[in-house]
């Protein structure tokens, strides 16, 4: 029996799917030690594997594959369950979908069938794409050189989310035309090491460290063909884009339970405020509403950018997606990742308005929730965002097809 398989069925109507279930079951747990894992920065090793024996990580493979296949509002109510219990642990599996995608998208038959049955069986999946030192974020020096019968590529990326929890990388290269190409290697194959050197301030447990690749052997058949690498407009670019404001989105939620915690059990009101308990302060639940209406409608734009990415993803497998459709979902995700990341940073600050300096202590870890959405949120700039939906109602212009977008 593969993990999959309590998943197959569709939701009851009206229900929710049973893996979105599952998923939330997950989050309950995971947020009791997210805390205490934000200040040891101990990795969420098996917190990975439980999603990946639970099935948690199939959501995206077709049905025609084994999978459940979910739409993308079932899609994202799982990264918005997950980043609002730890935030880490959604944006390590976000690679994991991405590979989904893409190879949906550019995989071969052979491709598809082999990764999604591993992903089946709870082989977890990560990328290895950045890089540093080129004149743009981007630009690849990573090179696959033929080798006989196949290939060999060396190089190093960083920001490699997930790589440490993986069992496969999905690597950028450079091929020998100079064009981008895609590999998929197991992470024990031989001249690959994983480095655990992330350091950043926020998002610590993402185990986005570096991985070197040294004169390492690949196959044909772990070679993505190259269609068009992000140069035509799918659905991917928004696909990326929205799972990133989820966990944006999740962040703000998440925020908003350890409000009500504080104000209810932690804080002690100002003496100005002529009240017993903290709750009765008029202030505090002026700033209770806030986060809640920061977190509620940065989810609702969520939802809605992935209505409209359900629409272009459809559109797109049947061969019946146009520039129109697909544009459309670039512009609602762009708007949504735009309001995510700001209504993020908000409720995370507006949590130390509840009390005083008690707030800051390093046994509560509020500030985890700031350092998470502005580490996270630095991804991508929404002042690109911004300009591009501003530019489309002025003067009709699609934004590019990107990543990014």
């Amino acid at each position: 029996m593969t993990i999959h398989e309590p998943f197959r069925e569709a939701a009851e109507p009206g229900g929710a799917h049973p893996l979105l279930l599952r998923a939330e079951e997950f989050a309950t747990q995971f947020r009791k030690t997210a805390a205490e894992r934000d200040l040891e920065r101990r990795l969420p090793k098996e917190e990975i594997a439980a999603l990946a024996a639970g099935g948690v990580l199939t959501g995206r493979i077709p049905r025609c594959h084994g999978g459940p296949e979910l739409d993308m509002t079932e899609t994202v109510r799982i990264f918005l369950a997950l980043a609002a219990a730890d935030p880490n642990i959604a944006q390590a599996i976000l690679p994991h979908y991405c590979v989904i995608e893409e190879l949906r998208l550019y995989g071969s038959e052979e491709q598809q069938r082999r990764y999604f049955e591993l992903m089946l069986r709870g082989h977890v999946f990560a990328n290895a794409h950045a890089e540093r030192g080129g004149k743009l974020i981007g630009d690849l020096s990573t090179e696959l050189r033929a080798d006989g019968e196949g290939f060999r590529v060396s190089g190093t990326k960083y920001y490699s989310t997930g790589s440490l929890f993986a069992d496969h990388l999905f690597v950028s290269a450079v091929g020998h035309d100079g064009e981008k190409v895609m590999l998929i290697l197991p992470t024990d194959r031989p001249g690959i090491e994983l480095v655990d050197d992330w350091e950043g301030m926020g998002q610590r447990t993402t185990a986005s460290g570096t991985v070197i690749l040294k004169d390492v052997a690949v196959g044909r058949e772990e070679v993505i063909a190259d269609r068009g690498w992000r140069k035509t407009r799918t659905h991917f670019g928004p696909f990326a884009q929205i799972l990133h404001a989820a966990i944006d989105a999740g962040i703000a939620r998440g925020v908003l339970p350890d409000a009500v915690a504080y104000a209810r059990d932690g804080a002690r009101p100002l003496p100005e405020a002529g009240v017993v308990h903290a709750v009765d302060d008029p202030y505090v639940a002026h700033t209770v509403g806030e986060i809640a209406v920061l977190a509620h409608s940065a989810e609702a734009m969520v939802e809605r950018a992935a209505v409209i990415t359900e629409r272009a993803a459809r559109a797109f497998f049947a061969g019946s997606a146009d520039e129109a459709v697909l544009g459309a979902a670039s512009l609602a995700v762009a708007e949504a990742k735009a309001v995510a990341t700001e209504n993020s940073l908000r409720a995370s600050e507006f949590l130390f308005r509840i009390g005083g300096a008690s707030a800051t202590t390093r046994k509560r870890n509020f500030d985890r929730h700031w350092r998470n959405a502005r580490t996270h949120t630095v991804h991508d700039p929404v002042a690109y965002k911004y300009r591009a939906i501003g530019i489309y109602h002025l003067k009709g212009t699609l934004p590019p097809p990107s990543g990014k977008f």
